[in-house]
């Protein structure tokens, strides 16, 4: 009775959001019926909105993230979501969405919403209560909170999600214009979605509870600011940037099942050469200490289907992931990853068609401590180090363009085809 009365407050809360967000719509749209469109959302802000994720209206700025995205396990996942904007208040804010997937006729949502403490510093606290997937060894920072991507390759072929609902309060504070940090209390239920047991002492976990602390810092040194009446406006996009993150688990607490700890690390860097060509540099780096569970560890986000020919593999590119490493190949409890690209001057062919060509090179090592622990799941480690290499020739039609990778060293497999990764690449500025 208590799940029927449960899935019932879940379609009356996905009408409840549908109806709220035509309601903003039509706010936003029917305030002047005569085509007179207001400053704020004139070509020029609309698309830095737009390019920022976000559709703004009068009250509500749709969060374009949540609209379509497709996965192995969810099919198609649609719906609706975002944040209130300024006109609705500078003190409060709501955050919340509603998606539903279509394979596992199942919907996911957060509901959410801060309050402002300091204006000066940026101070805000947060709430939030989730229920949704993530990908099993996926690693995030909270400082990347807000990314948007206009397409996300790597949601395509992902299969291994775990279930999580998660309650959570957050601090975010503007220690400098420089230094921005973002710290986190969460307490969560976890339940894989697929067939796997993490014993420790005795004991096999095929679900399991976390409470855990994450602090995370974000430090841009070299990013210049200058301040106007309408904020901080960036003048220049300095490199090296740095983010750092420490996560603790606290076992018995809240009803926590594990002690666990985690580093993570990654700077990103860019050498500009002249106008038109650059190297960037990426370096991740992350460590876990004590009794992690497989969902808590890390992949090398791999990009490569299980499939038997190079065709069948075909598919699209990601930004920093490893287009020959097949998903669910490797985990890790402490690994590193260096990607490399340098993108040459684009091919002036003609007004509307400037191809460019990006020289590729990647690089993964990691190690597990006690293999066994992770039942029903077959995986191997990094030890030997994961080299691969290859270019991509980007924007040669409506932003779409091709790459080609070639996996070598340790872990070049026997057939050679299966070492060879031909894929879209995807690329569109506004």
């Amino acid at each position: 009775m208590q799940d029927s009365n449960f899935n019932k407050l879940k379609y009356y809360l996905v009408l409840l959001l549908m109806f709220s967000a035509g309601t903003l719509f039509a706010q936003n749209t029917d305030s002047d019926s005569t085509i007179k469109v207001n400053d704020s959302t004139k070509s020029g802000d609309l698309l830095k909105q737009i390019g920022n994720g976000f559709f703004p209206t009068k009250l509500w700025n749709f969060d374009l993230r949540y609209l379509i995205k497709y996965n192995q396990y969810e099919g198609f996942r649609t719906g609706l979501g975002g944040i209130t904007n300024e006109s609705f208040s500078e003190k409060y804010r709501i955050d919340s969405y509603l998606v539903y997937g279509f394979r596992d006729d199942s919907f996911k949502y957060k509901i959410g919403g801060g309050f402002r403490v300091n204006k000066d510093t940026k101070t805000w606290i947060n709430l939030s209560y989730i229920d949704d997937l993530k990908e099993t060894g996926s690693s995030a920072f909270l400082t990347d909170s807000r990314s948007f991507s206009f397409f996300e390759p790597r949601l395509l072929n992902i299969d291994l999600f775990h279930k999580h609902i998660t309650s959570a309060i957050s601090i975010e504070h503007e220690i400098t214009p420089n230094l921005y940090s973002k710290s986190e209390l969460a307490i969560s239920n976890i339940r894989p979605t697929y067939n796997y047991n993490f014993l420790l002492d005795g004991k096999s976990y095929g679900a399991f509870e976390t409470t855990t602390a994450k602090m995370s810092l974000q430090w841009d040194p070299f990013t210049t600011f200058e301040t106007s009446e309408a904020g901080g406006k960036t003048v220049i996009d300095g490199y090296p940037k740095f983010t750092l993150q420490y996560t603790k688990s606290f076992k018995d607490v809240l009803n926590a099942d594990f002690n666990f700890s985690k580093l993570d690390f990654r700077t990103i860097h860019k050498i500009k050469h002249n106008k038109y060509s650059y190297t960037i540099g990426t370096l991740s780096a992350g460590i876990t200490h004590g009794n992690a569970p497989l969902t808590h560890l890390y992949h090398a986000y791999p990009n490569n289907i299980t499939k038997e020919t190079i065709l069948q593999r075909f598919s699209v590119a990601g930004i920093n992931s490893f287009e020959t490493m097949y998903f669910n190949e490797f985990f890790s409890d402490r690994f590193s990853t260096l990607v490399l690209k340098h993108y040459v001057k684009p091919f002036a062919i003609a007004k509307h068609f400037n191809p460019q060509l990006v020289l590729v090179s990647r690089y993964a090592i990691g190690n597990m401590n006690n293999i066994d622990r992770h039942q029903n799941v077959s995986f191997g480690t990094l030890k030997h180090g994961y080299t691969e290499s290859g270019f991509e020739i980007n924007k040669l039609i409506f932003g779409f363009g091709l790459s080609a990778t070639y996996r070598y060293g340790a872990y070049h497999l026997p057939r050679e085809e299966d070492n060879i990764a031909l894929k879209f690449t995807f690329n569109i500025t506004l």
